[in-house]
């Protein structure tokens, strides 16, 4: 759900009631025609949206949510409600919203790539970085281990995302 930088505001959208037509989807997002095209494409891909087959314009298509896509559009809704600073360049980044939903706990780096499966050092190391720069994540050491390990817990609005996840189990 989150490896387009717009998909969730274009769930959101579907959310909020905008028309499922592109240039309405384009005018509540923001977003760029072809960042777009690409989120709207990687979204059919998932079955989260589907062409709405009784209307539209071959060239002007209407879409509309599928049963997957109501609940994913929902959760869009409570992330993007959750965000009080306007944090969008980092919600929109891939592994924003992933790295939160595992730190409902605190957990140790290793804990948190255990849970992610594919992500690499990297790329997590980057997202807990750019995350604790926003104070949405707290990284507290815990001198009593040898050496010393760093924990890391949401905080703030991270986590008021990462508690989204809770109550949606």
């Amino acid at each position: 759900m989150t490896s387009r930088a717009w998909n969730l505001p274009i769930l959101k959208a579907f959310y909020d009631g905008v028309p499922g037509r592109q240039a309405p989807l384009l005018a509540a997002t923001g977003a760029g025609r072809t960042a777009f095209a690409q989120s709207l494409d990687h979204l059919i891909q998932n079955g989260l949206i589907e062409r709405n087959p009784g209307y539209g314009h071959p060239l002007r298509p209407e879409f509309r949510l599928t049963e997957a896509g109501v609940k994913a559009a929902e959760i869009a809704h409570k992330i993007r409600s959750a965000d009080r600073e306007d944090g969008d360049p980092l919600i929109r980044r891939s592994w924003t919203i992933p790295v939160l939903a595992t730190l409902q706990t605190p957990l140790q780096f290793s804990g948190i790539k255990r849970q992610l499966g594919p992500i690499t050092d990297r790329a997590l190391s980057q997202s807990l970085k750019a995350l604790e720069e926003r104070t949405w994540v707290k990284r507290n050491l815990i001198p009593e281990l040898r050496p010393p390990r760093p924990i890391y817990a949401a905080s703030g609005t991270g986590k008021r995302i990462a508690d989204v996840f809770e109550l949606d189990r």
